[in-house]
């Protein structure tokens, strides 16, 4: 298996065990202002975590965001923002001070897709849009990475730098648990999509796989072969520096 470019871990790390990559995509609370300093001098840019779309209960900031919630996401225990609300939004943008205030080079905007078609919180699409360019107005010299959300890349294209999507060439069954390959068909008229979007709003994409397996994992690479796009392969709870047998 050859070095992704990209690290995710939303996990706690060493930070002397991260570097060469590109990019790193962090969760914050895990670590210190000069953590991040010395990840800055190992790695090319170092991104941290956070939600645009949803709260975890887990989450130190959780009790602020309780009374604007629109529901609940089961399967990763958290909560829906309701970006109606102006409290909402000043909540958001503390969060974002305080991550800067840390040292890193950009933000990685999670749950975008929340706000498209099918999205549970599709009625708030302008709101995200507006939120994510209050942030960029704010930070004009920071990177932003937005996950998903393809529908609204013409929006939203103007004020991020790359475009994260999950499960190209792989689909995970959050029901069973299982990894699975993607059908070819499937997986080259996402891809084609992807080109699309990325020629036409001159942005680049990471792609995001999940895999358990070696064989998964080189099955994987074979099919990104003929992508120009970085990629990383990780397991699906993002925990730790991915290893596979």
């Amino acid at each position: 298996m050859k070095k992704s470019t990209v690290l995710f871990c939303y996990g706690k790390l060493k930070p002397a065990q991260i570097k060469g990559y590109q990019y790193v995509i962090l969760e914050s609370k895990h670590y210190t202002v000069s953590n991040i300093k010395l990840l800055k001098s190992q790695n090319e840019k170092v991104f941290a975590y956070i939600s645009l779309g949803e709260i975890n209960e887990n989450s130190i900031h959780y009790k602020d965001f309780k009374k604007h919630t629109l529901g609940k996401n089961k399967i990763w225990n958290s909560h829906y923002l309701d970006l109606k609300s102006k409290k909402t939004n000043e909540l958001v943008m503390e969060m974002v001070d305080e991550i800067f205030a840390q040292g890193y080079d950009g933000l990685f905007l999670d749950n975008i897709d929340n706000f498209t078609i099918y999205g549970p919180q599709k009625e708030q699409k302008d709101k995200v849009v507006d939120l994510i360019k209050m942030i960029k107005e704010k930070y004009p010299k920071k990177m932003f990475m937005q996950n998903a959300g393809l529908e609204l890349a013409e929006e939203t294209s103007r004020y991020v730098d790359i475009i994260a999507i999950e499960s190209i060439a792989t689909a995970y069954d959050f029901k069973d648990k299982k990894y699975n390959l993607r059908e070819k068909s499937d997986y080259e008229a996402y891809m084609n999509r992807i080109n699309t979007i990325s020629n036409t709003y001159s942005i680049p994409f990471i792609l995001v796989e999940y895999a358990d397996s070696k064989a998964l994992v080189n099955q994987i690479e074979k099919r990104m072969e003929s992508s120009k796009f970085d990629y990383f392969i990780g397991n699906i709870n993002l925990q730790t520096i991915p290893q596979f047998n």
